[in-house]
């Protein structure tokens, strides 16, 4: 798998910014459209052999922007969370690096998860 940033849910001027940050790294940088949502982000990301699901579930937009960040090396990883804080998108609470435990994940299970642990990180 090649390193890839998935991004969900942006609107095109912001996506257009993102991509724009990202550039000087040189990384395949994947926008994720409304009818792959139900896609497992490993698929996504390029991982071969996934098991897809059958799912008879229409796909519906994500309630936030996500980025997932795919295959990236600590230094890459660093210098693209400096790119979208730089990238004048606003902030950006919900992103993640795939895992072997989310992989298989559609994105609204993995945007649920992410709420729920940047819940517990900013109570009081």
């Amino acid at each position: 798998m090649k390193p890839t940033i998935l991004l969900f849910q942006f609107s095109k001027p912001q996506s257009m910014k993102l991509m724009k940050a990202f550039m000087p790294l040189k990384l395949k940088i994947k926008n994720v459209h409304t009818e792959d949502i139900l896609t497992p982000i490993g698929t996504l990301a390029g991982i071969k052999d996934m098991k897809t699901l059958d799912s008879t579930e229409e796909s519906q937009e994500l309630s936030d922007p996500m980025i997932v960040f795919a295959g990236l090396s600590n230094t890459h990883l660093d210098l693209a969370l400096a790119a979208v804080r730089k990238s004048g998108v606003g902030p950006v609470p919900y992103k993640a690096v795939l895992t072997p435990s989310n992989q298989s994940w559609t994105a609204h299970e993995l945007l649920e998860e992410l709420k729920i642990e940047h819940e517990k990180m900013h109570q009081s």
